[in-house]
């Protein structure tokens, strides 16, 4: 088991590579072993291209001229169930069983409804032996976004803000004042890379005209979700530069403009961060990060609706003002980033 549990680890390290690239697919990671050697990896790259398995086993063929021989003797180690469906790619299963590999280690089993565990059921129909189940919590943990959205049918939600020493969160006149170093800065833009939308509400955008994109980190950037129940806000600003896709919950208009689509919620006095994000989840939607303001993030907390929470304290102090976010979670970590201190917060315990 020992074994096992060294090249799911490469398996794992691998599949976090496609991270912000493959959704709504999960991450995957896969390793080919022939006598205690990987001569094969690969990872899913890019949504609509070819899975981990497809990439490890085609990096086998391309570099020895045995590959057939060597296949027929090996072991795939591959971070979540092999897909055993046609969607964008043939099944992974089937390319597993026309090469003969007799062995197949699994880190979980796919959730998805068209998958799990007919993959692994395909595979052993065809007599190849499958172990399940290594490091499966590790593998579970590093698809927490795909599971979410397959089985709560909504986005993973992460809640991101900054407090002064002295717990505000802004002014009192919900003015721009930066609480945090660059060094933050530049990790938040690569957690955007990381994420499929990035939401805030109206008073951000007014406060602090973003742009919401990754500009400080080498990254895809996300979709931009705004919350403008009464659409107030000016046209001109950095949101609706059409750079982004850009989804603004509204009560006013369904319509399209470009890269921004006006989507109208039936309610919003009741039930607005339910609506969202099952709006977001129709969009295929795997994940979001939502940056503000206070009174946003507080009706997703209250909402009970998050699994995430990432809170940088600064040094500086407002003595008055907005206060910032308050949430009962379990805290996992807290480090330093550059001066300011990072801690991350679970709402339940993992996946």
């Amino acid at each position: 088991m020992v074994e096992h549990e060294k090249y799911m680890r490469r398996c794992l390290e691998l599949a976090q590579l496609g991270a912000g690239y493959v959704s709504p697919n999960p991450i995957v990671g896969a390793v080919v072993v022939n006598d205690g050697k990987i001569i094969g990896e690969g990872y899913h790259r890019k949504y609509g291209q070819a899975h981990a398995e497809v990439n490890a086993i085609a990096q086998v063929t391309q570099r020895f001229d045995n590959h057939a021989e060597l296949l027929k003797n090996s072991t795939i180690y591959v971070s979540l169930e092999p897909c055993a469906h046609y969607g964008k790619t043939p099944p992974c299963a089937d390319l597993i069983i026309k090469h003969h590999i007799p062995n197949v280690v699994v880190g979980c089993r796919d959730p998805f409804p068209q998958v799990d565990g007919k993959g692994i059921e395909k595979l052993q129909r065809s007599g190849i032996e499958v172990i399940t189940g290594v490091l499966e919590e590790e593998c579970r943990w590093l698809n927490r976004r795909f599971f979410t959205k397959v089985q709560k049918h909504r986005p993973y939600i992460i809640l991101k803000w900054a407090q002064t020493q002295d717990g505000f969160f802004a002014p009192a006149d919900g003015s721009q004042f930066w609480i945090t170093g660059e060094e933050a800065r530049k990790l938040v833009h690569k957690w955007r890379s990381e994420e499929d939308a990035i939401l805030v509400g109206k008073n951000t955008v007014l406060a602090d005209n973003p742009q919401l994109n990754t500009r400080y980190w080498d990254g895809p950037s996300p979709k931009r979700v705004v919350i403008d129940r009464r659409l107030e806000l000016d046209k001109g600003l950095n949101v609706f530069d059409n750079s982004a896709e850009t989804l603004i919950f509204n009560e006013v208009k369904f319509d399209v403009d470009g890269n921004n689509k006006y989507i109208a919620l039936e309610d919003f006095e009741r039930f607005v961060p339910q609506y969202i994000l099952y709006q977001l989840y129709l969009q295929d939607v795997q994940s979001v990060i939502i940056e503000g303001g206070a009174h946003t993030l507080n009706t997703f907390i209250e909402a009970g609706l998050w699994d995430e929470a990432r809170v940088f304290t600064g040094n500086k102090v407002l003595t008055k003002g907005i206060k910032a976010p308050q949430i009962t979670g379990i805290l996992a970590t807290e480090d330093t980033v550059g001066a300011d201190r990072l801690q991350l917060f679970y709402h339940k315990p993992a996946i």
